[in-house]
């Protein structure tokens, strides 16, 4: 049964009795009335059938936690994963058509398969490929980008954005409904925090529309179809098209990956206990599989409504199960009631949950932290933007120049000449104005592994030193910071062995960790000799070189 519930994690869940249900469905109610209204607005952003919208909720969110090890994550659509799924597929179909739609589900396909992929491997480490700096660059271009979209609708324009510039023509009740709406949500969210105010604004927003037959003037969401998704299989499309479809699928599975990991952690830590993202990486596989074969488009998680979720009193996964069963009332009995809902109302509804989204501070913290970094994001949201609708290359984008910087750091390890500082410890002697250890004497750490990557940066540090200093007697390397070497590593140590022997230099070999150890012994690098002394630690070593340094003073 452990080996079981380790790939099946529901069998953990508790058995529900009366008192945890009454929670659960308290908690469920809560996050639906939330994310219903966003399901169906984030369809209109995908370019989707609003229905799909349900259908990307409805099983795809119970499959998700029937296979994730956190269990109160809220799977379904997002605004950015939305946004990804509208923007990729321009220009190979006409949004809301067969062809669309098969398209968006061969995207749900890809992600899904890539995030199964990596946590049926154990390979979550992967997620380290996109840093922080990357996906907040990319969250801030998308907000705006989404925004923007939008804003059409819910300004009630007539005609593309860039009509605002010349001559705009505006559907007054559109724009009312729209602004309205805007502002209701946001007084919602500052006074009514845990109220239901999107579905009752909604709800109003219909109920007028139906009063002053607002359906025979402007936009509203229109008739859907009631009853449950039948099961969806896609025709395979051409080579071309697919291959147009990996670069924008992979996106979506990284960008997922980074929502669902930023919620799991959450959870996480509410609950005090380790998060096993494989796992949970497995479950948006699942969930965008399902997805997939319910007709609709790529799952995420939002971590706005995870936060309702784990807040609102939710202990286990039967609280989804129960808000599964929520928008399965809705898809068989209620889908009219949305028929009159203005679809300015539904673009409110993006609008406000994204401008949560909007955190422009994010690069005035990101420059005081790390410029580099904080360069990245910035460049990272400008080709967003640029590259639009093809969003998905602002990511790359940033990624490439995240693994740039990284590579960059690894060749160019911090190798510092250290100092005895007046409270005793090493430190670098240059920057502190420190005095050398000892006269003729060049003591130096590196703070990194010893690799293909570092070495030459050990070597041509001492090399330097050896032509300005050539009255050089001692080298004196602190080696605990270096946690690993390898082949070219133990020849370049090596080298560097048979250089000092040739210039008669001693070399003092300070705190070398077992593994690295391990290597120069087995390489036969580390036999005591005249010129090669080796020290456990500082104290031993600054003692033993103190004496040693006396000893070769003239008498």
């Amino acid at each position: 049964m452990v080996s079981l519930s380790r790939w099946l994690p529901f069998l953990r869940w508790p058995r529900p009795d009366a008192a945890l249900l009454r929670g659960e469905v308290i908690a469920a109610m809560t996050v639906a009335v939330v994310m219903i209204p966003q399901s169906v607005a984030y369809a209109q952003l995908a370019g989707m059938p609003l229905v799909t919208g349900l259908y990307a909720t409805f099983l795809p969110m119970l499959a998700a936690v029937l296979f994730s090890a956190s269990t109160r994550l809220s799977v379904g659509p997002s605004a950015l994963s939305s946004v990804l799924v509208g923007a990729s597929m321009i220009g190979m179909a006409e949004p809301g058509s067969a062809q669309w739609i098969a398209l968006a589900v061969w995207l749900a396909l890809l992600a899904g398969a890539a995030q199964l992929a990596v946590g049926l491997t154990r390979s979550a480490w992967t997620l380290n490929l996109v840093s922080s700096p990357v996906l907040a660059g990319f969250s801030q271009a998308a907000a705006v980008l989404i925004i923007a979209s939008q804003l059409p609708h819910l300004l009630g324009l007539q005609g593309p954005l860039s009509s605002l510039l010349h001559q705009p023509r505006f559907e007054m009740e559109g724009l009312a409904y729209g602004v309205a709406c805007v502002v209701l949500f946001d007084l919602g969210k500052r006074f009514w925090p845990r109220g239901p105010t999107v579905l009752i604004v909604l709800a109003a927003t219909a109920v007028i529309s139906f009063l002053t037959g607002y359906a025979s003037r402007g936009s509203v969401v229109g008739a859907l179809p009631a009853g449950l998704p039948s099961f969806y299989w896609p025709a395979l499309p051409d080579w071309d098209q697919l291959r147009t479809l990996v670069p924008p699928a992979l996106v979506i599975a990284l960008v997922s990956s980074m929502e669902m990991a930023a919620s799991a952690k959450i959870e996480s830590q509410h609950d005090g206990k380790r998060w096993d993202a494989n796992q949970d990486l497995v479950g948006q596989g699942v969930g965008k599989v399902v997805s997939a074969f319910s007709g609709s488009f790529p799952t995420s998680t939002s971590f706005s409504r995870s936060a309702i979720t784990l807040y609102s009193g939710a202990k286990t996964g039967w609280a989804t199960v129960a808000a599964s069963l929520i928008v399965l009332l809705v898809l068989v009995a209620l889908t009219p009631a949305l028929y009159h809902v203005p679809s300015a109302a539904l673009s409110a509804v993006v609008v406000s949950a994204v401008m949560g989204l909007l955190k422009p501070r994010v690069f005035k913290v990101l420059w005081g932290v790390d410029r580099v970094e904080a360069v990245t994001a910035a460049i990272t949201a400008v080709v967003t933007i640029l590259s639009a609708p093809r969003i998905y290359w602002g990511v790359l984008a940033g990624v490439l120049l995240g693994l740039a910087h990284f590579l960059y750091l690894r060749l160019h390890p911090r190798i510092v000449e250290v100092g005895l500082h007046p409270d005793g410890s090493l430190r670098d002697r240059h920057l502190w104005k420190l005095a050398p250890i000892a006269p003729q004497t060049y003591a130096l750490r590196m703070d990194a592994e010893l690799d293909f990557a570092s070495a030459s940066a050990l070597e041509t540090a001492v090399v330097e030193h050896l032509a300005a200093q050539p009255d050089t007697k001692h080298v004196c390397l602190f080696a605990q910071p270096i946690n690993r070497v390898d082949a070219t590593g133990v020849e370049v140590f090596r080298a560097l062995r048979k250089l000092l022997e040739s210039r008669g230099v001693m070399l003092h070999l300070i705190g070398v960790k077992l593994p690295v150890e391990r290597v120069l012994e087995r390489a036969g690098e580390l036999q005591e000799g005249p010129l090669l002394r080796l020290y456990r630690t500082d104290a031993e070593a600054l003692l033993a070189f103190g004496r040693f340094m006396r000893a070769d003073e003239p008498a």
